[in-house]
C-alpha cells in the first residue's frame, strides 16, 4: 500500500483526546502542514488560532486545579485563541512524542519541548491526527541542556487514578528513550527546524467545527 500524506499548506487538526470521565472533551488545535513524509508530520500553530480545550467549569485552565484534582474536576469546552508565539511541532514516525519548537516575541529560538504522548492515530476525512497525552515532558535549553517537566502531575495523575504506576513507570521510561535521541541529536533536534519561519502567504486557520459546533456558535456569540 502507498504511503499517504497531506500537501504543505494544508490545515489539520491536531488532536488530544479526553480520557476517562473527560473523553468527550478533546484539545483541537488548527495548524498547517509543513511537511509531512516518512520522516514524520511537521505542522505549525500560527499565533492568534482559534482552538478548542478543556478548562474548569470557573473558565480556568486545569492546572490551576492542582496536580490532583486537575484529573478529576469537572470541566467544560472553550472556544479560545492560541495567544503565545507560534509553534513549530513534529511528530516523528513510530515515537511516542511530538518535539515543540518555541521561539520568543523578537524571533529568537527559546527552545525545544518534548511533549510525551501516544503514537499519532490519523483521519484522513476529517484532515485530523489525534493522540493522548502523557503528562510528563522534556524542556531541551538552545545549549541541548535538559529539564523534566510536570513531574507532580504525573505523580498526581497516579494518584487520581488516570494512571497505575506501572503506567506511569513506561511514560518514565519513554522520557529516558527521548534523552537518548536529544544526546545523539537524532532528527528532528538535528533538522535546523529552529532556523524555519512560515510562508507570510499563510493565513491564520478558522475555528474547529467538527467536535462541538453548537458550543462553538455559542461562545463566538457572546
Amino acid at each position: 500500500m502507498t504511503a499517504r500524506y497531506w500537501e504543505p499548506g494544508t490545515t489539520i487538526e491536531w488532536v488530544y483526546e479526553g480520557s476517562g470521565p473527560h473523553a468527550h472533551l478533546p484539545n483541537v488545535r488548527p495548524m498547517t502542514v509543513v511537511r509531512d513524509d516518512a520522516d514524520g508530520l511537521v505542522a505549525w500553530l500560527a499565533p492568534g488560532t482559534p482552538l478548542l480545550k478543556p478548562v474548569l467549569t470557573d473558565g480556568r485552565e486545569t492546572r490551576h486545579a492542582g496536580p490532583v484534582a486537575m484529573f478529576t474536576a469537572d470541566r467544560v469546552l472553550k472556544l479560545d485563541v492560541w495567544r503565545g508565539t507560534g509553534i513549530l511541532k513534529v511528530s516523528p514516525p513510530g515515537k511516542p512524542w511530538s518535539v515543540w519548537h518555541f521561539w520568543d516575541a523578537d524571533g529568537t529560538f527559546r527552545g525545544w519541548y518534548v511533549n510525551l504522548e501516544h503514537e499519532h492515530v490519523r483521519d484522513w476525512a476529517a484532515r485530523r491526527t489525534s493522540t493522548v497525552d502523557h503528562v510528563l515532558d522534556l524542556w531541551i535549553n538552545p545549549d541541548r541542556s535538559i529539564e523534566w517537566k510536570d513531574e507532580d502531575e504525573l505523580e498526581g495523575a497516579i494518584t487520581a487514578g488516570r494512571y497505575t504506576p506501572a503506567e506511569a513507570a513506561d511514560i518514565t521510561n519513554d522520557a529516558h528513550l527521548a534523552i537518548r535521541d536529544i544526546e545523539a541529536w537524532a532528527p528532528p533536534f538535528s533538522d535546523n527546524w529552529q532556523t524555519w519561519t512560515p510562508p507570510l502567504t499563510w493565513k491564520v486557520p478558522t475555528a474547529p467545527a467538527t467536535h462541538n459546533p453548537s458550543l462553538i456558535a455559542e461562545e463566538l456569540h457572546t
